[in-house]
């Protein structure tokens, strides 16, 4: 999640348990800065832009290295502020600070390696968008109350931002539940099969959805459900995920380490004699946050790894927000896809072949 969301969080669990022992801003600082503190490992340098990414939200986002933290903490706050407060409520204060970071991350789909050292699998839910301002804004206001109000009443405005956020968050996973019971009812329906299944919330909201299916015919489709829409159908676009390539370039590190972080949501491609991976998970077609150039052909034509580099791609934030508002409520919007492309992807069920294969179209990019 974001560096304001996280820093809100922590001080708000702060200021609910420390209650009136402390000012509120002393527990709502002490807070903010464990509620931020595991994000400083973005400020480590593991040599490429592939190991930074999946060593990102590893030891520093441990629930149990974390745990081990809190009492050093808890020991530094007393000792800055003296014995007023005793140190068994710093410690629950700045463990939950400490403790809830991970969580509310696991929330996103980014991937979050929680259960470090024993199982290092990285985990991500995906109901929440990285930054939502409607998660955010009740902790704020919250906060802003128990600043400005005295006593229980205080203490009451911050606990009412906080229950805010927390129902916020379990709305969103609701949400989610229901747009992928959706979105498997209609894939099967449409005779897709599929291997694994991901739903994401879009930007800025937790209204409209985005659906990405991996099928076994190495390719993958796409497609959107707001909450706002019908009892229609959706619609899923197929799009060729490079099964060749991918196989071509199996046991490579960076691509094998990129498949496993993003759980299998991975497209390979070939531009002008690169090979570039797309983590499917974040962003939408065409364009993906995080892409890798990977693998290049060398005089032979055999494909030779490359120290991974990131792939500019455009930014076109604006257009992609105004997108997202005009799609939520209109299930005729065509996807991003379908304007950007010199041609569009078919309907899933218009292109779907036999056993619901998505046969590519060498005329359409590769695209099913």
């Amino acid at each position: 999640m974001d560096s304001i969301s996280q820093l809100a969080l922590g001080a708000s669990v702060s200021v609910l348990v420390l209650g009136r022992r402390t000012a509120v801003w002393r527990a709502a600082l002490w807070g903010g800065v464990c509620g931020t503190l595991p994000d400083l490992d973005v400020l480590l340098d593991y040599g490429d832009p592939i190991r930074n990414m999946t060593f990102h939200r590893a030891e520093s986002h441990s629930l149990f290295y974390l745990t081990l933290l809190s009492p050093l903490m808890a020991a530094l706050a007393r000792w800055a502020h003296g014995t007023l407060v005793p140190f068994g409520r710093w410690w629950l204060a700045l463990w939950l600070a400490l403790f809830t970071h991970p969580w509310l991350d696991w929330l996103t789909v980014y991937g979050t390696q929680l259960f470090l050292p024993f199982d290092g699998r990285p985990a991500g839910l995906g109901s929440l968008f990285i930054i939502d301002p409607l998660y955010t804004l009740p902790l704020v206001v919250g906060l802003l109350g128990a600043a400005r109000a005295s006593g229980v009443a205080g203490w009451r405005w911050n606990a009412l931002g906080l229950a805010g956020s927390c129902l916020y968050a379990a709305w969103s996973v609701a949400a989610q539940a229901t747009v992928r019971h959706l979105a498997a009812r209609d894939l099967r329906a449409q005779g897709i099969e599929f291997e694994r299944l991901l739903v994401t919330a879009t930007p800025l909201n937790t209204v409209l959805w985005r659906v990405v299916a991996m099928t076994p015919d190495g390719r993958y489709v796409e497609g959107f459900r707001s909450l706002a829409d019908g009892r229609g159908p959706m619609r899923f676009d197929g799009f060729d995920a490079g099964a060749d390539l991918r196989e071509a370039l199996r046991g490579q590190w960076s691509v094998e380490r990129m498949a496993w972080f993003a759980r299998g949501f991975i497209a390979l491609r070939e531009e002008n004699g690169d090979a570039f991976l797309a983590d499917l998970r974040m962003g939408q077609e065409p364009t993906y946050v995080f892409t890798f150039q990977v693998a290049r052909r060398d005089a032979d034509g055999q494909w030779a790894a490359v120290p991974p580099v990131a792939a500019n791609q455009p930014l076109r934030a604006r257009r992609s927000l105004g997108w997202v508002w005009a799609r939520m409520w209109n299930p005729e919007v065509p996807p991003v896809s379908a304007k950007t492309e010199p041609k569009r992807a078919p309907r899933a069920e218009e292109a779907r072949g036999e056993k619901g294969r998505l046969p590519t179209d060498p005329e359409n990019g590769g695209r099913a």
